[in-house]
Formats: C-alpha cells, sequence, structure tokens
C-alpha cells in the first residue's frame, strides 16, 4: 500500500485534543454505517501474532491489510530490561517491527526490535492512514509480569504511554461521561454503553493484555497477568490515578456465565471488560448474548475452527466473509484467525449481534 503522507512525530496535539472532545457515545439505533457504531457494538476481524516474520516481512503491512486487530507477544526480560517480542525466546526479539521514525522506513527498517519499537509502528502507521482504526492491540505477556524486579504494570504503563500518547484508548477514556465525571469503574462504564463511535475513535488504540502460555504452565507463578493488572487498575482508581493505566486487562477462556466469578477478589472484578477465549467453545452453548448486552468486548480465537471448519490460513474469501458474519451474528466483537492474505475480509467492519 503507498503511504499517503509522512508524519514528523507524535500525533499533532491539536488533532488529538479536538479527537478527544468527539469521543461521544452514540446508540446503535442511530447508526447508518460502521463509522457510526459505537465501539461496542461492532464486530471487526483481527490477525493472530501479527508480528511473527512468517506472517509478514514488516509489522505495516500487517497493518496495510486493515485489520482490525494485531497480536504481539512479549517477554519481560528482567536483566535488560526490555520487553523482547517474539513467540518462545524470552532472551531475544524475533519479529517483523522495524526501526522507523518515518512511514518509509516502516518497510525498509531492520527488525527483530523490543516492543516498544513495535508501538511506535503503529503510531507512525496510524499517523499516516488518519482515517484507519480503531485499532485494537493484543497483547500476550507470555512469562507474565515481573513487578518484583522493576517490570510490572506501571512499567508497561510508561512504556505505552512513551510510544503511542495520545493515541492509546485507556481506561480513563472510557469512564469519563461525555457530560462531566465519571463511571466508577469499567464495568459501570461499558454496561452504560459509553464506547465512542469508531469514527471519533479513528487513530486510536486499545491495548488489552492477556496471560501467556508459559506463566498459566509456571507452577512458581501464582501471580497471573489478569489479577496483577486489574489489582492496579484497582488501586490507581482509588489513588485517584486511573489516568495512568493504559491497558484493559482480559479474562482469558470460554466459559458459560460470568467468567470473572474465577476471581476471588470481588473488588478486581468491575474491571475486566474485555473477554477472550476460543470461538469454537464461545459458540458451543455459551450464550454470547450476554457479553453483546452489557457491551463487553469479545474476542474469540482460532475462527477457522467453529464448525464446519474452513483453513486455518487460506480459506476463500466467501467462507472467511461468511464465517466473520456467523461470529459477528454470535457477538464476538473480533473474530480472530491467521486469514493473512484477505485484506478484504481482515478490513471487515459488521453490526455486531
Amino acid at each position: 500500500m503507498t503511504v499517503r503522507r509522512a508524519l514528523a512525530g507524535t500525533i499533532a496535539t491539536g488533532l488529538l485534543a479536538a479527537a478527544a472532545t468527539a469521543l461521544l457515545p452514540a446508540p446503535v439505533a442511530d447508526a447508518s454505517g460502521p463509522g457510526d457504531l459505537p465501539f461496542g457494538s461492532a464486530t471487526t476481524v483481527g490477525i493472530h501474532n501479527t508480528y511473527d516474520p512468517a506472517a509478514f516481512g514488516r509489522l505495516a503491512q500487517g497493518l496495510d491489510t486493515g485489520t482490525g486487530m494485531i497480536e504481539l507477544d512479549a517477554w519481560t526480560d528482567t536483566v535488560t530490561k526490555e520487553w523482547k517480542v517474539s513467540h518462545s525466546n524470552p532472551l531475544g526479539n524475533a519479529n517483523n517491527c522495524a526501526a522507523a521514525s518515518t512511514p518509509a522506513q516502516l518497510y525498509t527498517g531492520g527488525t527483530n526490535k523490543n516492543l516498544e519499537t513495535c508501538l511506535d509502528d503503529v503510531r507512525i502507521w496510524l499517523g499516516a492512514h488518519p482515517g484507519a482504526g480503531p485499532l485494537v492491540v493484543k497483547l500476550e505477556l507470555k512469562g507474565g509480569f515481573a513487578g518484583n524486579r522493576g517490570m510490572g504494570p506501571a512499567q508497561l504503563d510508561s512504556l505505552i504511554a512513551a510510544h503511542l500518547g495520545p493515541a492509546a484508548f485507556r481506561p480513563a477514556d472510557l469512564l469519563a461521561k461525555p457530560s462531566g465525571g465519571s463511571y466508577a469503574t469499567a464495568d459501570e462504564a461499558a454496561r452504560a454503553g459509553n464506547w465512542p463511535t469508531r469514527a471519533a475513535l479513528a487513530g486510536r488504540v486499545l491495548v488489552y493484555v492477556i496471560p501467556g502460555t508459559f506463566e498459566l504452565g509456571n507452577p512458581f507463578d501464582t501471580l497471573h497477568t489478569d489479577v496483577e493488572y486489574g489489582r492496579h487498575l484497582r488501586d490507581l482508581a482509588a489513588a485517584g490515578r486511573i489516568g495512568d493505566a493504559q491497558v484493559f486487562p482480559a479474562v482469558l477462556g470460554a466459559a458459560a456465565g460470568d467468567p470473572r466469578t474465577q476471581y476471588a477478589e470481588t473488588a478486581i472484578r468491575p474491571w475486566f471488560v474485555v473477554f477472550d477465549g476460543d470461538a469454537a467453545a464461545y459458540t458451543g452453548g455459551i450464550d454470547t448474548s450476554w457479553y453483546d448486552s452489557r457491551h463487553y468486548l469479545l474476542t474469540m480465537t482460532d475462527a477457522h475452527n467453529v464448525a464446519p471448519a474452513i483453513s486455518a490460513t487460506d480459506p476463500t474469501a466467501e467462507q472467511a466473509r461468511a464465517r466473520a458474519e456467523q461470529l459477528a451474528r454470535a457477538h464476538a466483537s473480533i473474530v480472530s484467525s491467521d486469514w493473512r492474505k484477505l485484506a478484504a475480509v481482515q478490513s471487515l467492519v459488521l453490526p455486531r449481534g
């Protein structure tokens, strides 16, 4: 895709201030096009493991598909204090994130960089495509946080704030009432339908975090990513500092009823409004309208496995679109797949439900 204009630095302050004043939730009944849909009332398609060099030579090429979600896997390297991006190497980078300060360099810069470079790529790409977005960044912390060694939720917030800046759509932005004041929790804001419209969120990024596969299999890790960040949000809100938070924690795994009941600490439950799990499990008897009616975000992964199964990587455009439409009717917010070659499907925006 031809890059349309260069980004001189971070997104212009004046434009972002104007965008912030436009973050007004709109009822679904008034929606006349994809941009008019509230963010929580639309279904988009996302790309699994977008950072993988086998998927795209550069992360920007994944963004060029128009996808609604990219996925990054990160490891906390407590020796170098760096967030490494790779699938299986906790001490090194193996990814397609390019060292870039201009849009052109997104396609030419050297790769295998840390998480901050991946976020820079997202920010620069969005600056060059001002009508694009909103974009969801799904962040899997493969080994979890290491807060006791200087790599906890606060440090992740600082990194995201430094590299996405005002482009990040934060929990505080969801809490803010259009008429002034704010809701007390993310749950209260979501259930009130306080998501801005997609048009109002153009150029913005919502980052959500899930526990990693290594973390979940580590018998010595008794404090998982979701609980740790949920506590972080609870404590920031109590201290009047919710604006510091840059991330939405997600409940991982499809389950019937309210999956947040797994958390013994009831005070962290209202800070979870993002859910992530297997599409086949969600469509196998779980009442997914529960998520939609409360305006919670629901990512359905491995979309190809829903019966009848289709190719994980190379279905026809008709098959992939039909699957996306099927899962939109099943109340998914994001349909996650490895359909990397189908830009027409990746760029879909469908009414949810």
